[in-house]
């Protein structure tokens, strides 16, 4: 809005999630290296620990691929169009999911503003270094997942109706 550089070549990606979400007020594209890994293997990152759970409700997901009819339509409003209809489709709350993965492509985030946004990107970013880390580990048992009750715990804790951890905000 300010200065002489044009908007972001994917500004309609990031108008087609404000016009769908309400609650969106900052978006942030990245092509971090480790979420970006997950993009490129067309995987949700899963909620391996309570660090995923604090700020992510469940797995990060990772979008379909756009088609190429959408491509040569409108390639980044399509990308937007993809990412909401996948929270859509899945009944997915994006202020509980602020993040996804454009498959082939790379991250997502948003939040309430422009500087949430960036605290969800990098939230995502080191969590999807710790799962591809997890993943690593040579397997001497099935991982699991988050069992369901710590990641209700850590995510209500901080964003749930009585939420109690942190600062008091004066």
């Amino acid at each position: 809005m300010e200065g002489s550089l044009n908007p972001s070549t994917d500004t309609p990606t990031h108008a087609e999630l404000y016009r769908r979400f309400s609650g969106i007020g900052g978006v942030v594209h990245t092509h971090s290296r480790w979420a970006t890994i997950w993009a490129q293997a067309g995987r949700d990152i899963p909620a391996y620990g309570t660090t995923h759970a604090d700020y992510i409700y469940g797995p990060v997901p990772c979008c379909r691929d756009l088609t190429e009819e959408e491509v040569l339509r409108a390639y980044e409003l399509e990308t937007g169009k993809v990412i909401a209809a996948h929270f859509e489709d899945n009944h997915l709350n994006p202020a509980h999911v602020p993040c996804a993965l454009a498959q082939h492509h790379g991250a997502f985030a948003w939040g309430k503003d422009a500087m949430d946004a960036v605290h969800n990107a990098v939230v995502l970013e080191e969590v999807a270094m710790m799962a591809w880390h997890t993943e690593a580990l040579p397997m001497t048992q099935p991982r699991e997942s988050l069992p369901e009750h710590v990641k209700q715990k850590h995510f209500l804790r901080k964003h749930g109706p009585n939420a109690y951890y942190g600062q008091k905000k004066t």
